[in-house]
């Protein structure tokens, strides 16, 4: 049962990378030409990116996973000491006003996909250590949450809100299954309103996407537009689409469309009955991942399972929503589909893990 639950897990993510090498084709030949001289820019580097992810997923499943409770500090301190290093200048890479990224030549580097794994992996050796203290407020709670303060707070700096929400959420939720008491959540989450609020209005680009998002006619031209193509992508794809190909929205009317927003172009190309294929095809990934957290064989493994699942389901549910216009655009990309090297490694790691984590149940 648990070799056929890592064989699904596996099969499900190969087609949902394969898709994504289609789709970023198809969304990005006629831009990469436009820019670049090159139809095939974004695919070649994608290609790039899905050769170094297999090489580190096939890494990441033949090691005991159990030896990432050994540095889950290491790990930790080396995303923190990441995340002020990208913003130095000179160092860290500016595009749009963020700065995210390294670079070097051809090969971009995001810490904050990395930041993601290693909190993960730290607060899920934390509840493994303090398990008979993690209903206490000052030993139980309080430590994760300035890990995660601190983090959060070097992320912002970039910024980044979108993956301060994603990461915060998981964080949360591994914490109140491991038994933090729900009450000390909730009033974080309620004394974190005022500052989210502030994060959100005080900046101008943020304000406007969420004007945006209420009511993106008010200006279709400026900061409603982006959700409009979007949603003009999708809807225009009716049930079984334009075909392969043949979007428009693609011929630079919708942004990022081989990035944040590939799932519209999927809607536009392959219509409702692709989109919903997609949307099947996680449900599926995150059922086969319960699969694995319920057979884990340790604490670790578990609360590690549990955090790599909760990570990938939410980036899928935020991009997807954002696509369709049901969140504000935040700029997260799709797990597996979308292109975007640091993510879609990264996600190739979690899946090597979640593998290992179920090979390893398979022999107790």
């Amino acid at each position: 049962m648990v070799r056929k639950t890592r064989i699904n897990l596996l099969t499900i993510s190969i087609l949902l990378v394969c898709i994504g090498v289609v789709m970023i084709y198809s969304s990005s030949s006629i831009y990469a030409w436009e820019k670049y001289g090159d139809s095939f820019y974004f695919l070649k580097r994608h290609l790039a990116f899905i050769s170094i992810g297999i090489l580190f997923t096939f890494l990441a499943m033949i090691f005991d996973y159990r030896v990432l409770r050994k540095y889950s500090r290491p790990l930790l301190w080396a995303a923190l000491i990441l995340l002020v290093l990208v913003l130095i200048p000179g160092i860290g890479r500016e595009v749009s006003g963020a700065r995210r990224w390294f670079r070097y030549k051809f090969f971009s580097f995001q810490p904050s996909e990395f930041v993601n794994l290693a909190v993960i992996i730290y607060i899920a050796d934390f509840i493994c250590r303090k398990a008979d203290k993690i209903k206490m407020l000052v030993q139980g709670f309080l430590p994760p949450m300035c890990v995660l303060g601190a983090t959060v707070l070097l992320i912002l700096l970039q910024p980044d809100l979108g993956t301060v929400i994603a990461l915060g959420s998981v964080v949360l939720l591994m914490l109140y299954i491991a038994g933090v008491r729900g009450r000390y959540i909730l009033t974080l989450i309620l004394c974190s309103l005022p500052a989210l609020y502030l994060l959100v209005f005080s900046v101008p680009y943020r304000r406007a996407r969420v004007l945006a998002f209420l009511n993106p006619w008010l200006d279709p031209k400026g900061t409603g537009f982006q959700i409009i193509q979007s949603q003009v992508a999708i809807g225009s794809g009716g049930l079984f689409g334009r075909g392969l190909g043949h979007s428009q929205q693609k011929l630079f009317y919708l942004p990022a469309a081989h990035t944040d927003f590939i799932f519209s172009i999927i809607g536009e190309e392959l219509g409702l009955f692709g989109t919903l294929g997609i949307i099947l095809l996680f449900m599926l990934f995150i059922q086969q991942g319960l699969k694995i957290i319920k057979n884990s064989q340790d604490k670790f493994g578990y609360f590690l399972a549990l955090g790599l699942i909760l990570m990938i389901s939410l980036k899928a549910i935020i991009n997807i929503g954002v696509s369709c216009g049901i969140f504000p655009t935040k700029g997260l990309p799709l797990p597996f589909i979308s292109y975007g090297g640091s993510s879609l490694i990264f996600d190739m790691v979690s899946l090597g893990i979640l593998i290992n984590i179920a090979r390893t149940g398979e022999y107790p």
